[in-house]
């Protein structure tokens, strides 16, 4: 007799960023982010929030894995959440059918959870917005969901186009969503000091009248370009 498969496999226990590097990411833009870690880590670009945040979002990840056209593993994330968290939800890019909508948003949170990231697509969207929970999307459809798994939580997923695994930082403003490995943190928190630095820098000789920047006219007048008729 062949058993029958888990609906649910589930990582409740899994490494976490300390409060300090948390706190480190607040306010942080998500360009600014990618370039410190290396200009890589954005999720594909039609992950977008549902309505502009007022502020960035700044949280760990907890991953789950849906697939296509189910939303149990989503549920099976809420219990194991905790505050502060941000469910990150991979459907396989499914677009048949929302994965969620207003009531499982206000059940996230009703735990705690910070935010939701998803490669799918979400229904109810005056409603989502009411619960005013960030919420990153790929689109909107008012078709349901089914609820039988397979699913599962807290194990590494493919969002977007990028590897998430929870215990990662994710950060989230109006252009989207960038995913820092925990492995990672540390390094892209020391590089970001020079990111605003030398982003500050420009500002300034940009507002200042800077036309091109110095390192471009260099290549533009070397002899590794060629001017034709």
């Amino acid at each position: 007799m062949i058993d029958e498969l888990p609906l649910l496999t589930i990582r409740r226990h899994f490494p976490r960023p300390g409060a300090d590097d948390i706190a480190a990411f607040a306010g942080v833009q998500t360009g600014h982010a990618v370039d410190a870690a290396g200009g890589r880590g954005a999720l594909d670009y039609r992950i977008k929030p549902l309505a502009p945040p007022a502020v960035t979002l700044v949280g760990v990840a907890l991953t789950c894995s849906a697939g296509p056209n189910d939303n149990l593993a989503l549920f099976g994330a809420i219990e194991v959440a905790r505050p502060g968290d941000i469910i990150v939800a991979a459907t396989d890019s499914f677009t048949g059918a929302a994965v969620a909508g207003d009531l499982l948003v206000g059940m996230m949170r009703n735990q705690g959870v910070q935010g939701l990231v998803t490669d799918g697509l979400m229904r109810d969207v005056p409603g989502v917005l009411g619960v005013g929970l960030p919420v990153y999307c790929a689109g909107v459809s008012p078709n349901s969901p089914d609820r039988n798994g397979p699913g599962s939580i807290g194990l590494p997923v493919i969002v977007g186009g990028v590897a998430v695994d929870s215990g990662d930082l994710v950060i989230g403003d109006g252009d989207g969503i960038v995913i820092i490995p925990r492995a990672r943190i540390a390094a892209v928190r020391t590089a970001l000091a020079g990111v605003r630095t030398a982003e500050a820098d420009m500002e300034a000789k940009v507002r200042a009248g800077l036309a091109i920047p110095d390192v471009v006219l260099a290549i533009l007048r070397s002899n590794r370009v060629v001017e034709i008729e």
